[in-house]
C-alpha cells in the first residue's frame, strides 16, 4: 500500500509537488487555468527554486503545459484529450487485466474483494448519484495494474498518465448515473480475474472503459 511521507520529512518542494497536483485533478484550479509564479510563491512562501522544481513535476505529468510568451498553463480538458487518453487506456488496462488474471495471487484477490467491498458501502454509490474512488491502493484500476506485475505498464498507467486520467475521472466521471452500472462492471472484471479468464477481464475492461469515455464525453459537449 502507499503510504504518504510525514509532512516533517517532505521538502517545500515535494509538498508544493503534492498540493498543486491534489488542486488540479479536483478543479480547485481550473482546467486551462494560467500558472502565476509570484502569486504561488507569496501564496505557500515558497523560494522560486523550490516552486519551480515541484511545477516541473506537474508538468511532467501531463497536468501543466508550458506555451511560448505565454508560460505554464494547466491543461484543458477537451473532447480530443479524452479520446486519446482513453484510446490508451482502453488498450493498455485491457492489457493489464488479462495479465492479472493470468498472474494472480490470493493476496491479489483478497485484496481486489476488500477494495469492492469497501466502495460499495459509499452512500452516494448506494444512491446512484456517484462512485468515489480515492486514489492509489483505493482506486480499482490502480490496483489491477499493480496486480498484472508488469513494471513498465504500471510505470506507464500508475504514474506518467494516471494523474492527468484522473483529472477527466475526478471532475467527470464520478458523479454519475451509471455509478451503480459502473460498479458491476467491476465486480464481473474481478470475477474474471479471479476465475482465470485473460481474455475476457481484457473484453470487460476495454468495454469498460469505452463506456466511461462516452459518459465523459456527453459532459463535454
Amino acid at each position: 500500500m502507499n503510504v504518504p511521507v510525514p509532512e516533517a520529512h517532505q521538502s517545500l518542494a515535494e509538498r508544493l509537488f503534492l498540493t498543486l497536483r491534489g488542486e488540479i485533478v479536483e478543479g480547485r484550479i481550473a482546467a486551462g487555468s494560467k500558472i502565476s509564479e509570484p502569486e504561488l510563491a507569496r501564496r505557500f512562501n515558497a523560494s522560486r527554486g523550490s516552486l519551480r522544481e515541484a511545477l516541473m513535476r506537474l508538468e511532467s505529468l501531463g497536468l501543466l503545459e508550458r506555451r511560448v510568451n505565454v508560460g505554464a498553463r494547466v491543461v484543458e480538458l477537451s473532447e480530443r484529450g479524452l479520446l486519446e487518453l482513453y484510446e490508451v487506456r482502453e488498450a493498455l488496462e485491457g492489457m493489464a487485466c488479462r495479465l492479472a488474471a493470468e498472474q494472480r495471487s490470493e493476496e491479489d484477490l483478497a485484496a481486489l474483494r476488500k477494495m469492492l467491498a469497501g466502495h460499495e458501502q459509499q452512500k452516494e454509490l448506494q444512491a446512484g448519484k456517484a462512485y468515489f474512488q480515492p486514489e492509489g491502493d483505493f482506486d480499482f484500476h490502480f490496483r489491477i495494474v499493480q496486480a498484472s506485475k508488469n513494471e513498465l505498464l504500471i510505470d506507464t498507467l500508475c504514474n506518467r498518465l494516471y494523474y492527468r486520467v484522473r483529472m477527466y475521472r475526478y471532475q467527470l466521471g464520478m458523479a454519475s448515473p451509471r455509478a451503480q452500472r459502473a460498479f458491476r462492471e467491476h465486480s464481473h472484471i474481478i470475477e474474471a480475474i479471479e476465475a482465470g479468464d485473460g481474455e475476457l477481464a481484457e473484453l470487460l475492461m476495454r468495454r469498460h472503459i469505452r463506456a466511461s469515455r462516452q459518459n465523459i464525453e456527453n459532459k463535454l459537449r
